[in-house]
């Protein structure tokens, strides 16, 4: 196994493509919670975490569930991540999004910070 293989730390399938990038655990998980339901995804985020997203910034577990399981009722979509970037404190995951929303398919980057191994902070933006 290559040195690039063994780095790898989580692989993806999105609509029969199968792709896989090198991911943080933590957001390897978060993009899997998130094919499941808010409180996964919630349980993903330390207990004062922040995301912020469509102008809007969510405080901690309870009203980041609350965010994705709004966002999972008034949307359906699917999330392919395209590529990631590690900055010094950071990963920034590049995603196609194709749903039923407006502008649809679009171009997102999700911005990660952290604290230990879970996820201190999200922004997701153009």
């Amino acid at each position: 196994m290559s040195k690039r293989q063994q780095g790898l730390l989580d692989s993806h399938s999105f609509e029969g493509i199968a792709m896989t990038l090198k991911l943080p655990e933590p957001v390897a998980g978060y993009f899997k919670a998130d094919e499941s339901n808010g409180e996964a995804v919630a349980r993903c985020f330390t207990g004062d975490a922040v995301v912020k997203d469509e102008g809007h910034t969510y405080r901690g577990r309870q009203a980041i569930q609350k965010w994705k399981e709004d966002a999972s009722t008034k949307y359906v979509y699917t999330c392919e991540p395209l590529k990631s970037e590690q900055r010094e404190d950071q990963c920034v995951v590049t995603c196609r999004l194709t749903g039923n929303f407006p502008g649809s398919p679009v171009a997102l980057k999700y911005v990660f910070e952290f604290e230990g191994e879970q996820i201190a902070s999200l922004e997701i933006a153009p």
